[in-house]
């Protein structure tokens, strides 16, 4: 009885591991939010203003940070782009804006 208690016991911490493994895999690799991402770019790019650098990483459950470069003829302050990606976009908390002319 004992090899078999060990046997399903073994089944079982691989079944455990690998749901683990797959709910954080993309935490662990730092994939990007694809989906994210392209609302920053709809939300800053408009007229000449072009996003040059975009990251995006996830600090929480369900909850963002980013750093955006935006490159444009005619800057505004960062906060002004800061206010338009999070309006659009409510899951990033925090977003460092870098503004270049």
């Amino acid at each position: 009885m004992d090899p078999a208690m060990g046997i399903v016991g073994a089944i079982l911490i691989t079944r455990w591991s690998w749901g683990l493994l797959k709910a954080t895999s993309r935490v662990l690799l730092d994939q990007q939010q694809t989906g994210i991402q392209q609302g920053v770019k709809r939300a800053v790019e408009c007229g000449d203003t072009r996003v040059s650098d975009l990251h995006v990483w996830s600090i929480g459950p369900n909850l963002y940070a980013a750093i955006v470069a935006v490159v444009t003829h005619d800057p505004q302050p960062p906060g002004h782009y800061r206010d338009r990606i999070q309006t659009d976009n409510a899951s990033l908390v925090h977003v460092t804006v870098i503004v270049h002319t």
